[in-house]
Order: structure tokens, then sequence, then C-alpha cells
């Protein structure tokens, strides 16, 4: 069998996964099989993908693995049920920046490869990412996503911790800068479009979201903490679907976009309930 049809035949077993995981994970009795497949689907995407894709080596793999294996065991063994949400909120914290990260990375290098010889140079180094439109727009919509999701569930779940004030942060013209900040990133993120080269411009569109996360989430109460973080994990997921654009995965955009679209009809569920 072809590995390209092999691969996708197993990207397509772990989407079927998570769609019947989610499922599951409408009725309290099928919520730990629901669970279990999720899982399943997730460990049979990162096998296939760390097998298919040529790894220059598996050893910072291995420790990143082992560390946040170790690091996810101790949180779900020590946080008490009713600290769940902000528990959820760290998670997506942690997915946004690593989104952003990755999203960045890939950008650093396929910059530094094409600044090092020409388009052809690029893809027989084992490249097969170009720059072309779809990447920089993808790259820059991870990036920003990808920050203001961490920032704004670190911010949510101190509210939560009571290690930041659980008042909502209120000041005059407070709107008006919002959407000066946004304003700015998006800005920037066209920049970067035009100019990919520029890659320094990635990290005032990370800073810049990471501001904007801040500045958001702030301003809310504590109360309505629980909605904001099923928001930013619908914003963590279209972070993780755009870096699969980015990265020219399958199985990644296809389990950002569940995440994404079961994450805004969460939240339409709670404000409405709320």
């Amino acid at each position: 069998m072809n590995t390209a049809v092999f691969v996708n035949l197993a990207y397509l077993v772990a989407a079927v996964l998570f769609i019947s995981g989610l499922k599951g994970l409408t009725h309290p009795k099928s919520a730990v099989r629901g669970n279990m497949m999720g899982a399943t689907g997730m460990l049979i995407a990162i096998l296939v993908t760390l097998l298919n894709e040529q790894i220059l080596s598996y050893g910072l793999i291995v420790v990143g693995l082992l560390a946040g294996a170790i690091l996810g065991i101790i949180l779900a063994l020590s946080i008490k049920m009713t600290a769940m949400p902000q528990l959820v909120g760290l998670f997506n914290g942690f997915g946004g920046i690593a989104s952003a990260l990755v999203a960045g990375a890939v950008l650093f290098q396929v910059m530094a490869l094409a600044g090092a010889g020409s388009g052809a140079e690029v893809a027989e180094s084992g490249a097969a990412i170009e720059a072309d439109l779809q990447f920089r727009i993808a790259t820059v919509a991870s990036g920003l996503i990808g920050a203001v999701t961490f920032l704004g569930s670190l911010i949510a779940f101190g509210k939560l911790q009571g290690i930041v004030t659980e008042k909502p942060v209120r000041y005059p013209g407070e709107q008006l800068v919002k959407v000066l900040v946004l304003g700015a990133g998006i800005a920037v993120g066209v920049f970067l479009v035009l100019n990919p080269e520029l890659t320094e411009y990635y990290w005032l569109l990370v800073g810049l979201g990471a501001l904007l996360g801040v500045l958001l989430v702030i301003a809310i109460g504590g109360a309505d903490m629980p909605i904001v973080i099923a928001l930013l994990n619908s914003y963590s997921g279209i972070a993780a679907a755009a870096t699969g654009f980015v990265l020219s995965n399958n199985i990644l955009i296809i389990s950002g976009s569940l995440v994404g679209a079961s994450g805004i009809i969460l939240t339409s569920i709670m404000c409405k309930a709320m």
C-alpha cells in the first residue's frame, strides 16, 4: 500500500474516532467510552505523523512527550473536580501557544531555506511546504489566535483560581483600546503576509495577540469565566486548524475544526443558559 494512502486512511480512522468520541460525550453513560475513543484517535494521529514525517531526531520528541505526560498526570490527579473549569482553561492556553509556536517555527524554517537557495533547493531539502498565500495567511491566523487563546486562558485560570481579581477590570475607552490593538494585529498580519521574509514581525504579531487576549478576558467577571473558557476552547481549535493548513496536515485541520465548532456551540448553549 502506498504510504500516502496508508497515512490518509489512518487519519480518516482517527477523524471517525474523534467524531464518535464527541457523540459519546453527550451522555454520562457513554462519556468514558467517548473520551477513550477520542484519546485513541489522537494516539493514532500522533503515531502515524511521527512515523510518516522525516524526523531528524526523536530525542527531543521523547523528552517532550515524557514531560507533558508527567505534568498531565500530576495535574489530573491533584486537581479537584470543582477546579476542572480552570484546568480546562489552562489546557486551552497550552493548545493556543503550541499552535503559535509551531506555525512560527515553520515560518522561520521555510523562509530560512528559501533565503539559502532557490525554491527547487527548498523542495530537495525535504521541506515540502512552500510560502504560498495559504501558508502565509494560515501562519498569521495561527499566531494571532493562538496568542489570544494563551494569555486569555491564563487570565481566565487566574480569575477562577483567585490569583487575578474576579471583578471586571473596566476603564474609560476600553473598547477603543481593544479595537486599536486588534487593528494593529491585523495590520501587522497583513504586512507579514505581504513580506513573509521579515520573520521578526511574527513575534510582534504574537505579542499583540497576547495583549488582546489579556484585554478581552480581564474585563469579564469571574462568574462568567466558564463561558469564556468555552469560547477560548473554540479559539484553540481554530488556531490548531490554521496550523494544520500551515503544515498541510489533514488530521490537524479536522480535529481543530471539530474543537472550534463544538466550542462555539457550547459557548452559545452556556450563554443562553446563563
